[in-house]
């Protein structure tokens, strides 16, 4: 008969479960074309930007850190339908220094 040996699983050993980063935005679409970016978070996020994919162009003041309900400012121009083919990327970090995106459809 065969010795048989220990082998490891093969199976990564489990790492602690974390819960779902909820995202600490709103939009006001009130305005629009121009919109506010809320931060609603009890957090100070850092490195904030805003970009945008697609065929219209935003104008933004984006300060790097946005304060716990205090908002950045987007406008965006150049098609009279940006829903079609343009999102807005908004780039953030929170304290804890991972890097999120959150993509925002108009």
């Amino acid at each position: 008969m065969k010795t048989l040996r220990n082998l490891r699983s093969p199976l990564a050993p489990l790492r602690h479960k974390r819960f779902a980063y909820r995202v600490p935005w709103t939009v006001d679409r009130s305005g629009a074309p121009h919109f506010r970016i809320v931060n609603t978070s009890a957090e100070e996020l850092r490195g904030v930007t805003v970009s945008i994919a697609g065929s219209s162009s935003v104008r933004v003041s984006s300060p790097s850190r946005v304060r716990p309900g205090e908002a950045v400012r987007a406008s965006i121009s150049g098609r009279d339908d940006p829903a079609r083919d343009t999102v807005l990327v908004v780039r953030w970090f929170p304290p804890d220094g991972r890097e999120y995106l959150w993509l925002v459809s108009f």
